[in-house]
């Protein structure tokens, strides 16, 4: 896919390297951006194979709303670094789109209260009742829960808009990993608004990211050069079941005509 090797070739030739706390260094560019149409077909990167089954299974266990990694690592492995040994993460993207915590006071005590909002089902009914609206946007990032989080979200809002009935998505991203996380994020943010489009009776539009830090580990480099040697194949098409989006299961997706080159071994760092 050509937006994503772009941006890959812009980060390689003008990245700045910087340390972190990973101990590898990276190749750093601020505040990235691409767009790609979803009506052209699923953005599963087809100049090296990407884990579908992974990418899946993370954007069902994010819908799900859980807190801990029990029933994802029974398919993949990709959360297990930042999970105790009970299976529980401090960060899980599902609990704040689904139970995002808001204090709100009580008039009758004047004492702050906690109530959980589900800002996905949010999402999903405004949507339906009111597709116009600007005010669908949904957080993972709370702050107390990133002061000590060991890995606070990195993909942290993300906002729907409907144009001429095509529901767009717009991803807010503080750090992403060009070589590992961003086919990830990529795949699974489009799929998500394409599971919202076809709730709501809309038509998939326009996937659009911005990545604050896009960064390049410096031993991811010979294997994102091999990939801008490659030419990009035709996308692959997704089919999904006509089931509300909490009844949907990993059977209820079709991947049809993926045919990517082979894979590339890139080392996460944790």
């Amino acid at each position: 896919m050509r937006e994503y090797l772009d941006l890959a070739d812009r980060v390689l030739r003008a990245g700045i390297r910087k340390k972190n706390r990973t101990g590898i260094d990276t190749l750093s560019s601020f505040a990235e951006h691409y767009s790609v149409d979803l009506s052209a077909g699923f953005p599963l990167l087809t100049t090296k194979k990407v884990n579908f089954a992974a990418m899946l299974h993370e954007l069902l266990w994010y819908i799900s709303g859980e807190d801990h990694i029990r029933n994802l690592r029974k398919h993949t492995k990709i959360w297990d670094a930042w999970a105790d040994e009970e299976g529980n993460l401090q960060t899980a993207y599902g609990r704040y789109w689904r139970r995002f915590p808001s204090a709100q006071m009580n008039p009758s005590t004047g004492a702050y209260e906690v109530i959980e909002i589900d800002q996905l089902a949010r999402v999903r009914d405004m949507l339906k009742s009111d597709p116009n609206s600007r005010r669908m946007v949904i957080t993972a990032w709370e702050p107390g829960n990133a002061l000590d989080s060991k890995l606070p979200p990195c993909h942290f809002t993300f906002v729907f808009n409907v144009q001429e009935n095509r529901l767009n998505c717009h991803l807010t991203q503080r750090s992403g990993d060009i070589a590992i996380g961003i086919p990830f994020n990529l795949a699974g943010y489009s799929l998500l608004t394409m599971v919202l489009a076809q709730e709501a009776a809309l038509e998939p539009g326009l996937f659009s990211h911005t990545v604050v830090d896009a960064h390049i580990y410096v031993n991811h480099v010979d294997g994102l050069k091999e990939q801008l040697g490659r030419t990009p194949r035709p996308l692959p098409r997704i089919a999904i079941a006509r089931k509300p989006m909490d009844q949907l299961c990993f059977e209820d997706f079709e991947l049809t005509g993926y045919n990517p080159w082979p894979a590339i071994k890139f080392e996460v760092a944790v």
